[in-house]
């Protein structure tokens, strides 16, 4: 199945964050088939934070949706995540973006992500390498969601 996933990071460094986590997936049998450039971005809900590098990978897995996010939740603790403050400063964040057309509403786990089409810091990457893609449940592609978004947050390209 094809996944996008967000990473963001906001504390210690950045960068080897997001590449540090994309190779944690590889190494666990997930396919990385595009990743989007990375942003720096202004943090959303909880402003007074360091902002983030954000990125969107395309991945492929065998993985059901629950057992990949059991996977994400591992790497995002074997990484140094510990529980804090929800929206708060952290280490490494994996979010399920998308699942195919799948469409997954548990307890544990919501696919599409329920805030995918409100945020810039998703939207921006996402429709670098997936504009096309359509969101399962608005109907909408990610390229028409992003010109649509009311999310007025600061997205910059980070130069390499």
């Amino acid at each position: 199945m094809t996944y996008y996933l967000s990473l963001g990071s906001n504390l210690g460094r950045r960068a080897t964050n997001l590449t540090r986590a994309c190779r944690l997936l590889t190494r666990s049998g997930v396919d990385v088939l595009l990743a989007s450039s990375v942003y720096e971005t202004e943090p959303v809900d909880l402003p007074d934070q360091p902002w983030f590098l954000n990125q969107v990978l395309e991945v492929r897995s065998e993985l059901e949706p629950p057992r990949l996010l059991s996977l994400v939740k591992t790497i995002e603790t074997e990484m140094g995540r510990v529980p804090a403050a929800p929206k708060g400063p952290r280490l490494i964040d994996i979010d399920i973006l998308l699942a195919g057309d799948r469409v997954v509403d548990s307890p544990d786990l919501v696919i599409p992500h329920p805030r995918l089409h409100l945020r810039n810091f998703v939207l921006v990457p996402l429709c670098e390498i997936a504009p096309d893609v359509r969101h399962p449940v608005l109907d909408r592609t990610i390229k028409e969601m992003f010109q649509g978004t009311t999310d007025r947050s600061r997205v910059k390209k980070k130069r390499p």
